[in-house]
């Protein structure tokens, strides 16, 4: 079955004064293929279509491709056409990779350092340079010294032995590296935030990868942005890029041109606006009744309290109904009195008198 993934159009592409586009992607797309295809189109490498909206995988397979095979150069020395044509060779078999994940292997000691892995020589080939922005606080030497030169998978190992070992130091060294792991979760940290805009060169276009995703990342004028490619902004036109400016991630957003352009509010029909006001309501309802069962219980005894003056108030009714025809009969003259049957209570309103 096909993947789709939903273009569109950019004014200006950040190199040059000319109309480029870039893919968008739902939810769990294939994001390290979007990415690379997005920095091969801001570098005209790879031209789309204009008048396409929707291109599926297959596609954007068949442009890599053509475009890792355009890379070749044409005077390779023969001390090394054996080994560029073993990469080639390894590049193809990992590009099917590239519709679900890569596999790589951070190390904390600069934003260029992974394990080499076969995952990375397509990026080699295509000449993208790849960054992460994961590491460590120079001004703190315990972590340094916990954490060293491992990969991530080398410390995940390392914290999952040294936490049982018996001797104290090692635990220690575990604990404060699995300390480190979870204060940086999101994979960002401010020394390698700074570290990642002194090294990208200006009008630079790379990948970044951050929690487990690959990110199209450009720097423009000292700053660093990063291309919006979730779905749901694709009928923003003025979203396009997004600052890099901190670890918590709330950057803003910017047009083709990078001028900061919060997205517009979306404007509702009247009976869009009714159905959402309600929903709103009634999610807040559902949310106190479960949050305190007093106010449930509150809320059934109410209506319970409300049945019960009900029926009061129906069974005064009927009494004050009786009294006002006795007196009638009292009053009225003997001759219609002795006419007059008499008058006979239901049944049901014993039933209900007697019951009140």
């Amino acid at each position: 079955m096909s993947t789709s993934c939903v273009l569109t159009h950019l004014s200006c592409c950040p190199s040059a004064s000319r109309l480029s586009c870039s893919i968008q992607q739902n939810e769990n797309g294939p994001c390290p293929l979007i990415a690379i295809i997005n920095v091969l189109t801001l570098k005209g490498l790879i031209k789309l279509p204009h008048t396409l909206d929707v291109v599926t995988v297959e596609q954007l397979m068949e442009h890599l491709g053509d475009c890792i095979l355009s890379s070749i150069p044409k005077d390779i020395p023969e001390s090394a056409q054996l080994n560029y044509e073993q990469n080639m060779h390894d590049a193809m078999a990992i590009l099917p990779k590239l519709q679900t994940g890569l596999d790589v292997n951070v190390r904390f000691t600069g934003v260029k350092d992974f394990e080499y892995t076969p995952e990375c020589i397509v990026f080699d080939l295509l000449r993208i340079p790849l960054y992460h922005g994961w590491l460590l606080d120079p001004e703190s030497p315990e972590v340094l010294a916990a954490v060293g030169n491992c990969s991530y998978n080398q410390l995940v190992e390392n914290i999952i032995n040294n936490k049982s070992s018996t001797k104290p130091e090692l635990v220690t060294e575990a604990l404060i590296a699995e300390a480190f792991l979870e204060r940086t979760a999101s994979q960002l940290t401010y020394h390698g935030l700074c570290e990642l805009n002194t090294t990208l060169a200006e009008e630079e276009l790379c990948v970044l990868f951050r929690n487990n995703h690959f990110i199209t990342l450009h720097k423009r004028k000292d700053r660093m942005y990063q291309l919006v490619t979730d779905q749901g902004f694709l009928n923003e036109p003025d979203v396009i890029w997004e600052t890099l400016v901190n670890v918590e991630g709330d950057g803003q957003f910017a047009d083709s041109d990078f001028v900061i352009n919060p997205p517009k509010p979306r404007s509702l029909t009247t009976e869009q606006q009714i159905d959402q006001d309600y929903l709103v309501a009634l999610s807040l309802q559902q949310e106190q009744e479960k949050g305190d069962p007093e106010w449930s219980q509150a809320r059934c005894n109410s209506h319970a309290v409300r049945a019960d003056e009900e029926l009061a108030k129906q069974l005064q009714e009927e009494e004050n109904h009786r009294a006002a025809s006795q007196s009638s009969v009292r009053n009225a003259p003997p001759q219609a009195a002795a006419s007059a049957p008499p008058r006979q209570t239901s049944p049901s309103s014993k039933k209900d008198v007697s019951r009140g």
